[in-house]
């Protein structure tokens, strides 16, 4: 007997040290990549896109590469407490430059975030003249962060902001956030509770009168005869 309490009671302390742990080691910061940028562009941590996916973003990336930028994209699950994306950003882009400050290839880097559904871009100094900040802060928190919301749409969220980026840095003017398409409820036949509400009240109302006119009828009826 006091080898199975034993026995269980390590089972269960695993089990609460496991519940306990899990949801910080899947928590990351900049510390947890590598020191230097990967070979590929694309790093999908979070695992959210296709092999198809993950093609065509690195070929939308590399085009990048006649501006003399190397532009790249991560994502991620989710970030250690209190750590934003933009933080976060920043603190991988100052990670990776310290191994590329030889190249004349400044980092350009896509973030985006699959449990909060944010996104991000974070540019070295050397690109912020033509890729101001706050060009940078709306693309992420607008042109990429909508489509995250409105389905989980990586893939298009990733092409949409490189594809603003490359209008800018291409000398052309900034097409600006996605337009917010409002929703507009279509008409419809089914009555609303208001009216359903209102419709039983007059069903009602006709019947007691019918009945009250009825019943006194029948009586005076019955009792004449």
């Amino acid at each position: 007997m006091n080898r199975i309490t034993k026995l269980t009671g390590g089972l269960l302390a695993t089990l609460l040290c496991f519940l306990l742990v899990a949801p910080t080691a899947m928590a990351v910061s900049a510390q947890d990549f590598p020191s230097a940028p990967p070979e590929e562009s694309v790093v999908d941590s979070a695992d959210v896109l296709s092999r198809a996916s993950r093609n065509e973003i690195t070929a939308r990336l590399q085009e990048l590469d006649q501006f003399h930028v190397d532009a790249r994209l991560v994502t991620v699950r989710r970030l250690d407490y209190g750590l934003s994306l933009p933080a976060f950003g920043e603190e991988l882009l100052g990670r990776w430059e310290a191994e590329t400050r030889q190249t004349d290839r400044p980092l350009l880097i896509f973030l985006e975030e699959s449990q909060s559904k944010q996104a991000a871009v974070v540019a070295s100094p050397e690109l912020l003249e033509q890729l101001p900040e706050s060009l940078l802060r709306s693309t992420g928190r607008t042109t990429m962060s909508q489509p995250l919301r409105d389905g989980d749409r990586f893939r298009q969220a990733t092409l949409d902001g490189v594809e603003r980026i490359e209008t800018v840095l291409n000398g052309g003017e900034d097409p600006g956030p996605p337009v917010q398409v409002e929703r507009v409820a279509l008409p419809t036949n089914v009555p609303t509770a208001e009216e359903t509400q209102d419709s039983n009240a007059f069903t009602w109302v006709v019947v007691l009168l019918v009945v009250g006119t009825i019943v006194p009828m029948a009586t005076w009826w019955i009792f004449s005869r």
